[in-house]
């Protein structure tokens, strides 16, 4: 399969279900937002090849899956609207990222004041990642109401896990937490 097409040469590219679109459409930047986040993520997780510390392996899990599912939902975003694609998330994905937050939550220490993004590359990478799982969320919406509510959900809890990955990364590797008044 050639990777090169030739087809987006003129500034438009295909949607789901083959609707041609300027590449600046909402709908565009929303999944390719969507993928941006999907590759930071990667970077982020690829800051953590060497390191050994215990909850490593669950990171790698979780991650997987939501980098899976963030194809799912850039799909849902490259579906024009009126039009419905299959895809495989469904609230219990919402809630495990919900119990993931919880888990490592519950070893950090408690949060009173702002934390500065930083410490470890893993954790600035996954810093990244929620700015850009944000914007993803802001595109999302700006798409208004033919969005998948599922998606928006999925996309604001995301930003939260990275967050927290973000912050037990760094607490994991010794990686000290800067706040705004540190």
């Amino acid at each position: 399969m050639k990777i090169y097409t030739k087809t987006g040469d003129k500034g438009t590219t295909s949607l789901i279900y083959g609707q041609r679109v300027a590449k600046n459409d909402l709908r565009v930047e929303a999944y390719g937002t969507c993928d941006e986040t999907n590759s930071l993520i990667g970077l982020a997780l690829s800051h953590l090849n060497k390191e050994n510390f215990q909850g490593k392996e669950i990171i790698e899990k979780v991650y997987h899956k939501i980098q899976t599912n963030l194809f799912h939902v850039g799909a849902e975003l490259a579906t024009p609207k009126g039009k419905i694609v299959k895809w495989s998330l469904d609230s219990s994905d919402i809630e495990e990222m919900e119990k993931q937050i919880d888990d490592w939550n519950a070893v950090l220490p408690e949060l009173t004041n702002f934390i500065l993004p930083g410490g470890h590359p893993a954790g600035s990478a996954f810093h990244v990642a929620r700015t850009t799982a944000r914007r993803s969320e802001r595109c999302a919406v700006s798409l208004g109401e033919d969005v998948n509510p599922l998606v928006l959900a999925y996309l604001n809890r995301l930003s939260d896990l990275l967050f927290v990955t973000a912050r037990y990364v760094n607490h994991q590797l010794g990686a000290v937490e800067k706040t705004l008044h540190s």
